[in-house]
C-alpha cells in the first residue's frame, strides 16, 4: 500500500528555517502532484503549497509565498518543503498529500494519499 511519511519538523525560533521531507513508498512520484497542507490547533486544514506531477506548476498560499519552497525528487520519491523566515503563526501540523496527475492543487478532495503529519512549532 502507498505510504507517505513526513519528517523534519520540530521547534525553531522565529526567523529560523526548517526543511520538511515527505517520502513516498509504492508510489511513482513523477505521476503524482504533491502538496503540503497544515492545520493549527482550533483551525481548519489549509493549503500551504503544491507542485503538479510534471513539476511545471507551483502554487503557494499567500501567507507563505516568498518564504516557503516546494520541490520533489522523483528518483528519490521524496517531496520537500523548505521553510524560511518562520513565524509563530506557521506553527501547525504539516502534512503532505499526493494526487494522481492532479492540476487542481488547492482542492483537498483531489488528494488520494496523505501522510500522518509532522509538528512544526515556531516560538517568538
Amino acid at each position: 500500500q502507498v505510504r507517505l511519511v513526513e519528517s523534519g519538523g520540530g521547534g525553531v525560533r522565529a526567523g529560523g528555517s526548517l526543511r520538511l521531507s515527505c517520502v513516498a513508498s509504492r508510489l511513482t512520484m513523477y505521476s503524482y502532484s504533491m502538496a503540503w497542507f497544515r492545520q493549527a490547533p482550533g483551525k481548519e486544514r489549509e493549503f500551504v503549497g503544491g507542485m503538479t506531477y510534471d513539476s511545471v506548476d507551483l502554487e503557494y498560499a499567500a501567507s507563505v509565498k516568498d518564504r516557503f519552497t516546494i520541490s520533489k525528487d522523483n528518483a528519490r520519491s521524496t517531496a520537500y518543503l523548505e521553510m524560511s523566515n518562520l513565524k509563530p503563526e506557521d506553527t501547525a501540523v504539516y502534512t503532505c498529500a499526493a494526487a494522481y496527475r492532479n492540476l487542481r492543487l488547492r482542492d483537498v478532495k483531489k488528494y488520494d494519499f496523505w501522510g500522518q503529519g509532522t509538528q512544526v512549532t515556531v516560538s517568538s
